[in-house]
Formats: C-alpha cells, sequence, structure tokens
C-alpha cells in the first residue's frame, strides 16, 4: 500500500492570483502583438502588486488597469480583506528583452537552457493523477460557491491537499485524507466554515469520485481553528511559486522552470505544453499506459538535446522506440510547437493560472488529434 498526495490552491491564493496577474498582461499583450515577447514577474503584499519584468511590443497595454481587473476578478474587491484591486498600489517596473537572449531566440533558437516534464496516466478520464484531480476540483468548487453565494461569509483564498491510497500495481484504491483550508469572514464559527466546506465542497466534489470513496475519510477542515487573515494580507504572492500545483502534484519530475508571464517563444512553458501533449498522445495511440516525456534545451539551439521516455513498465513497444518516434513525428523546436499547438493562434493564458495548466479539455496540448503519428 502506497498513499500519494497532492495539493491545490484557488485562485485567491496569493502565489495563485499572482500568475493570474502576469499571464492576464501575457494575454493582453499578445492581443495588442502578437509576436510580443514577454517574461513578466508579480510580486503582491498587503496592498501592493509589484510588476517587474521583460517585454518587448509593438502594442500598448495599460498595465495598472490590467492589474487591478485581475484582482478584483479574483474576489479581493473590499479593503476588509486586507487587499482591494480598487485601492492597492501599483509598481510597474518593466524593460525590454535582453537582445542577448533575443539574437538566439529571433533565429528560431531556445530562449534558454534547461528540462522540461510532461506527463499522462490513464488513472483519471483526463488523463492526470487523480489526487492533483480531485484537489484541483475541490478548489475550482470553492471558488464558485464563493461567487454564486457571497453571503455565505467564504473568502477567496483556500488551499486543499488529497491523499489517495494505492494498490502495489500503482493503481488507485480509495482517498484516505482531504485537508481543506478556506479563508472566511470574522462572522463564521469553525463549526460554521466546517459545515460549509463539507456539505457546499467537498461533498458535491466526492460526488464524482465515488468508486474511491470506499472507505472512511479522514478530514482536516481549517485545522488551525482560523483563518481570516489570508490572501497577500497573510503571506506574500510571487509568480511561479506552485509549480507542482502547476503541473502533476508532485507525481512527475519538474524541470524548474514556472509558466506565467512568458510567452510561448520560452520553452520554460511551450515544451512542457509539448511534453504534455505527447505524453497523452503516447496514452492515446496504446503505447503505454502511463509515462513522463522529458526534453531537454540548449540556449539558441532549435531542436532538444534530449528526448527520453519512461513508461513505469506499461508500454506496449520499448520506451526508447516511442522516443525515436516523437522525435519524428512532431517538430519540438519552439517555432514547431508554437505551430503544432496553436499557441499564438488567440490562446489565452489566464485560465492556465487557474487550477492547473493540465487535464482542462479547452487548452490546445490537450488533445490528442495527432496520435496516429506515433503509430
Amino acid at each position: 500500500m502506497i498513499i500519494y498526495t497532492s495539493e491545490s490552491v484557488s485562485e485567491g491564493h496569493p502565489d495563485k492570483l499572482a500568475d493570474q496577474i502576469s499571464d492576464a498582461l501575457l494575454d493582453a499583450f499578445l492581443e495588442q502583438d502578437k509576436r510580443s515577447r514577454v517574461a513578466v514577474e508579480t510580486l503582491l503584499t498587503r496592498g501592493v502588486a509589484v510588476v517587474a519584468g521583460e517585454v518587448t511590443t509593438d502594442g500598448y497595454v495599460d498595465v495598472a488597469k490590467t492589474v487591478r481587473d485581475t484582482i478584483t476578478a479574483a474576489g479581493y474587491t473590499d479593503t476588509d480583506y486586507g487587499f482591494d484591486g480598487s485601492t492597492c498600489g501599483v509598481l510597474v517596473a518593466i524593460q525590454e528583452q535582453s537582445q542577448d537572449i533575443a539574437m538566439g531566440v529571433d533565429t528560431g533558437g531556445a530562449g534558454d537552457q534547461g528540462m522540461m516534464f510532461g506527463m499522462a496516466t490513464n488513472e483519471t478520464p483526463e488523463l492526470m493523477p487523480l489526487p492533483l484531480s480531485i484537489a484541483h476540483a475541490l478548489t475550482r468548487q470553492s471558488a464558485e460557491i464563493r461567487r454564486k453565494h457571497p453571503t455565505l461569509g467564504i473568502r477567496p483564498d483556500a488551499k486543499s491537499q488529497v491523499s489517495v491510497e494505492y494498490d502495489e500495481e500503482g493503481k488507485p484504491k480509495r482517498i484516505d485524507t482531504i485537508v481543506f483550508s478556506q479563508q472566511h469572514g470574522p462572522s463564521l464559527t469553525s463549526s460554521g466554515v466546517e459545515e460549509i466546506v463539507r456539505t457546499r465542497i467537498i461533498d458535491p466534489v466526492l460526488k464524482a469520485y465515488e468508486q474511491y470513496n470506499t472507505g472512511e475519510i479522514t478530514y482536516h477542515i481549517n485545522p488551525t481553528g482560523q483563518f481570516i487573515i489570508g490572501g497577500p494580507q497573510g503571506d506574500t504572492g510571487v509568480t511561479g511559486r506552485k509549480i507542482i500545483v502547476d503541473t502533476y502534484g508532485g507525481m512527475a519530475p519538474h524541470g524548474g522552470g514556472a509558466f506565467s508571464g512568458k510567452d510561448p517563444t520560452k520553452v520554460d512553458r511551450s515544451a512542457a505544453y509539448m511534453a504534455r501533449y505527447v505524453a497523452k498522445n503516447i496514452i492515446a495511440a496504446g503505447l503505454a499506459q502511463r509515462c513522463v516525456v522529458q526534453f531537454a534545451y540548449a540556449i539558441g539551439v532549435a531542436q532538444p538535446v534530449a528526448v527520453n521516455v519512461e513508461t513505469f513498465g506499461t508500454s506496449t513497444i520499448d520506451p526508447h522506440e516511442i522516443a525515436t518516434r516523437v522525435r519524428k513525428a512532431y517538430d519540438l523546436s519552439p517555432k514547431g510547437i508554437i505551430d503544432e499547438l496553436g499557441l499564438l493562434n488567440g490562446v489565452k493564458y489566464l485560465p492556465t493560472a487557474k487550477n492547473g495548466h493540465f487535464g482542462n479539455s479547452s487548452f490546445p496540448w490537450e488533445n490528442t488529434k495527432n496520435s496516429d503519428k506515433l503509430k
């Protein structure tokens, strides 16, 4: 028996809010000029949002307005929350992209060195690890309930954590533990928050996973007893600090590069999306039941310096042969990835900064239309 745990955070969590601001700015720049080069970081603390980074564009974006609109959309609309989109300070420190980087990117090379991983597993319909799928579903439900029922008194910040028991063959058996922390107003008691979380957030989600609700589940709801101070008032938020929440919940390795605020020429983002796309197509082609795909790049070099496929003993052919087929089937250069996935064809990146970058069928890297290329 193995118990595996993954976590998620809501769109009102300060780190996730920072990600959303960075991606909202990316969307705005790409809408003005799809050739924009963007690498934007956001830092949030009580009453202040700081935006810094490098942008080269022929468009114009009202950065402060975009920041405020994003904060407001995430639910921070009252100074009582310690952070309010309409009144917080916005500091902007943006400069042009380094010409040393542009030299390599303009010729079609990768914008940086690094390794990127993508995973797919057949344990859920969306081919994502079960603990993370449930954890994301919980934080998604929290945001929906808060928006639909503002009088309940729950606030934007929330965190979930789900532990799932796996058998010796690596198959999920049952949900073992659920941890959920929900920010709330001062008028709510701990028992009142627990009732809201159990009946309106956890129970509806578990109905979708009832086949894994086969034993006694341990619950820890707001285990400190109170969660009034939250969001940027309670914890500084920074872009790219939830990379495991963004990816596979710890089930797969991570190269270390964050996603949000980066345009698709940055392989930290686009190659990680391509690795997920390839991993899903490997499963769809019937070549494996579970796999992790790794790419590695050198700055200024178009094609990856390495392509590896790990199938954990579930593949129908040798994993090295799968890797060979991947190289032949797909153009893995930054331009090839952008074209294959349509990453500059009107894709909106802000939604990726909520509930993970993978598993959402609306994202183009989640489709398996080209799996026949691998057969």
